[in-house]
């Protein structure tokens, strides 16, 4: 790891109790868009270690649920329910949706790949992933749902945001204070679902 680990927001999320840095940038983007709302059904794409999950559960409560998913188990989570596997197995998929009891009104991504360092590898899986999530969406997410996407300023990007027009009545693009300097991360905030075949294209 290049980045200074124990930055404000790390040593603020071990004194607040948050398993990881990123909660803050999922709570800041709820204030500033209002994805999360009380009593919603949230998936958590990319869940490890749970701090998304954490903020989504304190902001849904009471009535609300919320169903993590990785590939790496998360340790349980209050009330909150977590699956094991890949967003691209449509076993999976169903297995969330099982969880959640239907499909959700918000789906949070925050998936990003290993990377090798290698500029060509890395944009591929960036891209597998983007795809798998998109192509999950009309099993995990309501018609008028809400989603929030990690992205990345790639050559992929340009066509993610189209695709992401063809599902969506109403697009963002964002990047939340939390981001660490130097990321090329960014997140994409797409409001009104349509079930599309735009979703389920791999580009």
């Amino acid at each position: 790891m290049t980045y200074r680990r124990k930055d404000a927001y790390y040593r603020r999320a071990k004194s607040e109790g948050y398993r990881a840095r990123s909660a803050y940038k999922l709570a800041e983007l709820d204030d500033r868009f209002r994805l999360l709302r009380r009593g919603d059904r949230v998936v958590d794409l990319g869940a490890w270690p749970g701090g998304w999950m954490q903020v989504a559960l304190e902001r849904v409560a009471p009535g609300g649920r919320v169903v993590g998913l990785d590939v790496v188990a998360v340790t349980p989570i209050g009330a909150a329910t977590s699956v094991t596997g890949d967003v691209a197995d449509p076993a999976v998929v169903a297995a969330v949706v099982k969880a959640m009891g239907g499909a959700a009104d918000v789906v949070l991504s925050d998936l990003a790949p290993k990377l090798t360092g290698i500029a060509a590898t890395d944009e591929a899986r960036r891209a597998d992933l983007a795809s798998a999530t998109l192509a999950a969406l009309p099993a995990l997410l309501r018609p008028g749902g809400r989603l929030l996407m990690k992205a990345f300023m790639d050559p992929g990007h340009a066509e993610l945001i189209s695709r992401l027009r063809g599902a969506f009545d109403d697009v963002k693009t964002t990047r939340p204070e939390a981001t660490r300097r130097g990321s090329a991360e960014l997140y994409l905030v797409g409001f009104g679902y349509r079930r599309t075949e735009a979703t389920h294209s791999c580009g």
